[in-house]
Order: C-alpha cells, then structure tokens, then sequence
C-alpha cells in the first residue's frame, strides 16, 4: 500500500508538471515573438491583423474577482458564523445542504440565471445592456458562496471549545466570544476558503461569458461590458490558428501564472503566521520554565 500511496502521489505531480511543460512551452515562445510588452501591456486584441495585447482582460479578470470577493466573502464568511455558532438544529438540517446544493450546480446554469434575472434587473436599474462587470461580479460572488462557507464553517467548528468558553468566563456576550475568540483562532481556515474562493472566480468561465458582455476593451464604469482572460480562450480558440492559437495559450500561460502567485502568496502568509505561533509558544514555555526555576530557587533558599 505504501508503493501505490507513492504512485498515486507522483501520478498527480507528474499531471501537473506535464500541463506547466505544455502550456510554457507552446505559450512562452508566443509571448516572445509578439512581444512581452505588446502582449502583457497592449489595449488591442485583433488577431486579423496580428495585434494580441490582453492588458484589457487582465484587468476585467482582476475587476470581476474583485468585485466577486467584496460580494460573496463578507456573505459567506457571515453565513459560515451563522452555521456554526448561531443557527437552531432544525434550520440547520434545512439550510445547510441548500448550500451543499450550490455547489453542484453547473457553471451553465448559473449563467442562465444571470441572463435571465440579474441582466433584467440591470436593465431596468441602470438603463443599459444589462451585461458587464457589476453583473458578472454579483453571479460569481454567488457562486463563490459554497466554498467560502463550507471551509470557513470547518475551520469555524475546529476551534476548541474552550476557547468560546474562556471568553465567556471572562465576561464576553456570546456575540463578542465569536467573532474575537473563535474568529480570530480560525483565522488561517477561513484564509483557506477565501483564497479557493478567489482561484474559483479568477478561472470562472462559461457563466461569465453569458453576462459580461465579452468586450476587448478597458472598462471605464462598473457597468461597462467586460472579457475575461478564459472567456477569451474559450471564445477565439474554436477557430484560431497558428500564432493566433498560440496567443491564446499564452494567456492561459499568464492566468496559470496569476493563480499560481496567489497560491503562493496564501502559502507564504500560512507560514509565517505559524513561525509566529510557534514562537510565542516557544516564549511562552520559556517563561514557563524560568519560573519554575525561581520557585524551586526561592525554595531552597528558605529551607537553608
């Protein structure tokens, strides 16, 4: 067992080492002969006349993550509390596998529920086509809901109990052991969710091409039609050819790129935060012994 424990195990790095060798290898020399700066920094994509800047879907994949985070991880994270330290059991039993539910919905089906509810309610609001960027931001931010609150509610419940009641001895409203006790011990789970969170609307795609309006351009409004780094894949790669073809899978090069950093950065912040902790443990025990030292002292010199 411990021979195919190994194999399933190199069996996945290896998968992922086979997709970074593709993807590089046929996005890198794209990128080269277009140019790093042309094709980072450009803010025109007209592959008829061999023009490939992706500067705009950058930044309407970054707007569009953006706006998913400030909508759906203050909700979930509220929600996640909400089932862990607040909810009645038979309202749990009720509304927690409604959010299981959200989870296994397709991609498609949220999309056609941004076009046929929420483009409507922007029209109506705002007077406009309906499709762009406050739209694509409200759909993924509902679709980012189940991850956020399923990971948030685990680390939630894997604080000690003790520690909520602690809190309470010393006095604190139940409101109050929650989100300054429980809340900050389950900092690092909580993280954990959002940053799943962000890498699944930054690789979102047929959802959000069903609402953003799929425009190569800047954005200027919240309400401005947008394309998405994958929604440009999946739009032109049917059809392209040649260096067109490679253009689009040097994108997908700097979208693996963009998850990759942000996987790092959450990696980075998990580790430092536990050096820390380990730190003050190692004070704390340090302080410990030093004073047991000094009663065992002052005890010795009162017997003498």
């Amino acid at each position: 067992m411990h021979i195919v424990f190994l194999v399933a195990a190199c069996a996945s790095i290896l998968a992922v080492i086979l997709i970074c060798i593709f993807m590089f290898a046929n996005g890198i020399p794209a990128i080269s002969e277009i140019g790093w700066a042309n094709f980072l920094l450009g803010t025109k994509w007209k592959p008829g006349n061999d023009i490939y800047g992706i500067f705009p879907m950058i930044i309407g994949s970054i707007y569009v993550t953006a706006g998913a985070i400030l909508i759906g991880v203050p909700i979930g994270l509220l929600c996640a509390i909400f089932f862990a330290r607040f909810c009645p059991r038979r309202l749990y039993k009720i509304l927690k596998p409604a959010v299981d539910l959200l989870a296994g919905i397709p991609s498609i089906v949220y999309g056609f529920f941004g076009l046929v509810v929420l483009v409507p309610i922007m029209q109506y609001l705002f007077g406009t086509s309906g499709k762009g960027l406050l739209t694509s931001s409200i759909l993924l931010g509902i679709m980012i809901l189940p991850t956020i609150i399923s990971v948030s509610e685990s680390a939630l419940r894997a604080v000690p109990q003790s520690y909520y009641e602690g809190a309470l001895a010393l006095g604190a409203t139940h409101e109050r052991s929650v989100f300054f006790t429980v809340m900050p011990a389950a900092k690092s789970g909580i993280l954990a969710g959002v940053i799943l969170g962000i890498g699944r609307a930054i690789g979102e795609t047929m959802a959000v091409i069903m609402v953003a309006g799929n425009q190569p351009i800047l954005p200027n409004s919240i309400l401005s039609g947008v394309r998405t780094m994958t929604a440009n894949i999946v739009l032109e790669m049917g059809y392209a050819a040649d260096l067109h073809r490679r253009a689009l899978i040097a994108t997908a090069v700097v979208l693996f790129v963009f998850i990759l950093l942000i996987n790092l950065l959450f990696s980075a912040m998990t580790a430092e935060r536990g050096e820390k902790k380990k730190g003050r443990i190692k004070a704390f025990m340090n302080k410990r012994k030093m004073a047991v030292k000094n009663k065992k002292r002052g005890a010795a010199e009162n017997g003498q």
